[in-house]
């Protein structure tokens, strides 16, 4: 809660985006992406993406990256 309420007075407000961005291909990196339409828009100051609606003009949420985990391989002794 705290660090939301610091994030709203003192975060970045993403008014500097990119035009919206739709990969040609669908990543498995980002599921919640490939679920929707994969058109999505990068803050310029801060790197976040967001979600970007082509029939509302306007842009969503953010889009969350999956968290990188190594696969282990089994070890044979």
């Amino acid at each position: 809660m705290l660090q939301s309420l610091l994030n709203t007075l003192f975060g970045c407000a993403h008014r500097r985006t990119t035009f919206p961005l739709t990969p040609a291909r669908r990543n498995a990196a980002y599921p919640a992406q490939s679920a929707k339409n994969g058109t999505y828009v990068v803050c310029l100051d801060c790197g976040k993406e967001f979600a970007y609606n082509w029939d509302e003009m306007s842009v969503g949420g953010q889009v969350e990256k999956p968290i990188a985990r190594p696969q282990t391989q089994p070890s044979f002794r």
